[in-house]
């Protein structure tokens, strides 16, 4: 798995990684089907490892040997999976209308965790919020007209397509000529002080804008390498509170309302002291309440933004709302063994693979702003990451799964005793528990 690190590591920063900086154990058998996730896994995590190994060289500390255990790396891509409150399951976190359906002439997926997205199915194909109406509604329909109409009442859908299929769709040839990663400077400004610590992202201020599970998960890696994360929702927003409990830990969590002036002025306070904004607002979302990327990096120079999205910025699809499971469908991932019936990945892969890659642009960038000042722009996507899978090329399915028991900890917190997957790598930690959501101040 060697060249395959370091081919993303130079995605990742343009450095090549030296032979043996990063060490792989354990088998890909761990997670079954024909995808390479384990190592995908193993990669993503390992490059985020290094990147904050390369932090605390930069600090003049001697960093650990960096090692990732496949084992451990299918734990972490699982990682709402083995969450548990006082030893139970928390709950479901996908919603009862969310899942496959077989129109005339295929499959599409619907997305119906929020509200609105329920809301989007039952307006664009006319039909009650109940499984076997919208089943029904499906099945007369072709599958195209399906997505559309979803998509077009502001919901998300995805129909599932072929390799083939994609690859000729005009998003598909757009995201095939779009690199993994982009991280690139935005403009001038003076060389980021890093305050002292023993921990790559000590002092460092990360504000989080993120939902579901990729942008939740780069910010809990950077809180696990010490960031001072905080998580910004909004009281009115719905939240899918399993998720929330295993991507929380180790953050501060607050509200504000940014369809109020009263909340785009608390954001704009807020980003004057921090050194990096992540976000997963769809593109061009944040640009109507003057928060582009321009104005971003001309009213606050020397900010490091990562931007996470489903598909990109380029193509006709840059808006459209996506999810792992869409994405999948939509890639040709989910049709790997044929057309008869979705066959997802064993993991929300894409999701996780991209909050690590995420992760690692972050502290890649802080590294460069520390050393040659500038304001610095990452930008990661979940179907860039599904090319990237594809790329990693197939293997024969010799399943022989996992155990993840002994290497669970437990956290207090106001939920409950929370049982989780520490982060893996070099001695990260988080010192608490997933907080209440809108618990703290909007401040630093």
């Amino acid at each position: 798995m060697e060249a395959e690190i370091a081919a993303v590591w130079r995605q990742v920063s343009g450095e090549t990684l030296p032979s043996g900086a990063i060490g792989v154990t354990g088998s890909e058998s761990v997670l079954p089907g024909p995808f390479r996730v384990a190592a995908a896994a193993a990669a993503s995590i390992g490059v985020a490892t290094h990147a904050a190994a390369e932090l605390l060289r930069f600090r003049g500390i001697e960093a650990p040997p960096v090692e990732v255990d496949l084992r451990h790396a299918a734990a972490a891509f699982h990682s709402e999976r083995h969450l548990r409150v006082d030893g139970q399951v928390p709950g479901e976190p996908w919603a009862p209308l969310t899942g496959d359906y077989l129109a005339t002439d295929g499959w599409v997926r619907l997305h119906c965790n929020y509200p609105r997205h329920v809301s989007a199915v039952c307006w664009g194909l006319g039909t009650a919020a109940t499984r076997e109406a919208v089943t029904e509604a499906v099945a007369k329909r072709r599958a195209r007209e399906v997505q559309e109409a979803v998509v077009a009442a502001g919901g998300a859908a995805a129909l599932m397509r072929t390799r083939e299929d994609w690859l000729s769709h005009p998003q598909g040839e757009a995201v095939a000529g779009q690199p993994l990663v982009d991280l690139r400077q935005t403009g001038d400004a003076p060389p980021k002080r890093l305050f002292e610590s023993h921990r790559p992202l000590g002092g460092v201020r990360v504000l989080e804008l993120t939902h579901v599970i990729a942008g939740p998960v780069a910010g809990r890696v950077l809180a696990a390498h010490g960031a001072d994360v905080l998580h910004l929702g909004a009281a009115h927003l719905p939240r899918l509170d399993p998720l929330w409990m295993d991507t929380g830990l180790g953050k501060r969590s607050a509200f504000t309302d940014l369809t109020q002036d009263a909340g785009r002025a608390r954001l704009r306070k807020l980003l004057t002291k921090a050194d990096v904004f992540v976000q997963s607002f769809r593109p061009g979302a944040l640009a109507r309440w003057g928060f582009s990327p321009e104005e971003l990096a001309d009213e606050f120079p020397g900010l490091i933004t990562l931007d996470l999205s489903a598909y990109g910025t380029h193509g006709p699809w840059r808006t459209r709302r996506g999810f792992d499971s869409l994405v999948q469908m939509a890639s040709g991932i989910a049709a790997h063994a044929g057309l008869d019936q979705p066959r997802p990945l064993p993991a929300q892969a894409l999701d996780h693979a991209t909050g690590w890659l995420a992760a690692a642009t972050v502290m890649t960038a802080l590294r460069r702003a520390a050393a040659d000042g500038g304001g610095w722009r990452g930008q990661v996507a979940l179907a860039h990451t599904a090319e990237w899978l594809e790329s990693l090329g197939r293997r024969e399915d010799t399943t022989t799964g996992y155990e993840a028991g002994d290497l669970l900890a437990k956290l207090p917190s106001p939920y409950g005793e929370l049982t989780y997957v520490p982060v893996p790598g070099a001695a990260p930690q988080w010192t608490e528990g997933t907080r209440l959501p809108g618990t703290d101040r909007p401040s630093w």
